[in-house]
């Protein structure tokens, strides 16, 4: 029987804050606490599965059906790109370049130049609200939108009438090759725009992330001939790194569509997936609702799917950060994660604890597959969850 595991990364869906969640300016960020006692959460599933159990989240039932966890992040950073490297056992020590006053005006002069397009704005922005703010100059005048966050990334904004999508992504991949050594930023991030004021966000947007500094479980499954599937953004996190199948999404509805139709289908290896909506559309809005209503609609996604794993299916729930949407920042948060791993020979209800980095997911995969960990990092837990 071939081996298969599903990796879901629940975007942003943090458990509350690390130790050193000061360092951050996010003392007191609990993202799962922040919805669970909103009339939209009801998570059955999860809460079966052991999501309450996990260690300082309160609760839990008396036989969890999965094993369980809390992860913690050692990478300096809390942003996407770090947390996912993290999660296929590469370690950052020191963050990636973050630009609260905007990029230097040297580097943005260079970007004009190359693009033939003048900036405007080049400040951290919500994304929703820099379009509102600058997207009728935009429009009038064809200048680009540059704007960052509180997260290593260069984005930019363009109105699909004014910048086609095509040329809105050439204009990333010439930052992405401006962005570099101590510019080099996690992600350059297309953002595109269409309508009429205040105008509304497409689902054409793109990442360009910065190629992993090392092999990730990733490369490794792949040089081992297993097939390395990703959904969602995946793809772009790891810049195509080390995957062999790709599949982009526009919601968390389609990717839990395209995960639950590639179950159908014959593969050996990861299917390794990224619902972004708890964090672009519910944390970074300050949604509590929304994000506690995607919640459920995830947990109501599982029973089907746990019900059609096969018999050496495992599948494996965590986050990557958090993104609290009830604090007064609308930016990710430094936050433990939940690990839930669930399969026909998996044990259930076994209490890993705090795990010391996120990391462990990636080597835990790899032992699965018996695939030597060669540089990653992490220590495996596969020996305390699988039935011998």
């Amino acid at each position: 029987m071939e081996k298969r595991l599903f990796l879901i990364v629940l975007d942003s869906f943090g458990v509350g804050e690390l130790p050193d969640a000061y360092k951050w300016h996010d003392e007191g960020s609990n993202t799962l606490g922040a919805i669970r006692k909103h009339p939209n959460f009801h998570c059955p599933e999860l809460e079966a599965m052991g999501l309450f159990n996990i260690e300082g989240v309160g609760g839990g039932v008396s036989a969890p059906k999965a094993s369980y966890a809390r992860m913690c992040e050692q990478s300096m950073g809390k942003d996407t790109t770090i947390g996912h490297w993290e999660i296929a056992g590469i370690i950052s020590p020191e963050p990636l370049p973050t630009y609260p006053d905007g990029f230097p005006q040297e580097l943005i002069a260079k970007f004009e130049q190359k693009t033939g397009r003048r900036v405007i704005c080049n400040k951290p922005y919500s994304g929703t609200e820099v379009i509102k703010d600058y997207g009728r100059e935009h429009v009038q005048t064809g200048a680009l939108i540059v704007y960052t966050s509180a997260d290593s990334v260069f984005q930019i904004a363009a109105h699909e009438d004014v910048v086609p999508v095509d040329e809105l992504y050439k204009y990333c991949e010439i930052a992405r090759e401006m962005l570099v050594g101590k510019h080099g930023v996690g992600r350059v991030i297309a953002r595109p725009f269409t309508g009429e004021y205040p105008f509304a966000r497409t689902a054409n947007r793109h990442d360009f992330s910065l190629l992993p500094p090392a092999d990730t479980m990733l490369n490794l499954l792949q040089s081992a001939g297993y097939d390395t599937i990703s959904v969602g953004k995946i793809y772009d996190i790891f810049a195509g790194s080390g995957i062999s199948e790709s599949h982009r999404t526009a919601s968390n509805a389609q990717g839990m569509q395209v995960t639950k139709e590639l179950q159908a289908k014959d593969f050996s290896g990861v299917c390794f997936t990224n619902l972004v909506d708890f964090d672009m559309k519910y944390g970074h809005r300050n949604d509590v609702a929304g994000y506690a209503a995607a919640a459920t609609e995830f947990d109501r996604f599982l029973p089907s799917f746990i019900k059609d794993m096969r018999e050496d299916d495992v599948l494996l729930i965590t986050a990557d950060h958090g993104c609290d949407p009830a604090t007064p920042s609308t930016d990710h948060s430094r936050e433990y994660t939940p690990m839930l791993i669930y399969g026909k020979h998996v044990k259930s209800g076994v209490n890993l604890g705090t795990r010391a980095s996120f990391s462990d997911i990636s080597a835990t995969v790899l032992e699965y597959f018996g695939v030597a960990q060669a540089g990653t990092r992490g220590e495996s837990f596969l020996n305390k969850v699988m039935k011998i």
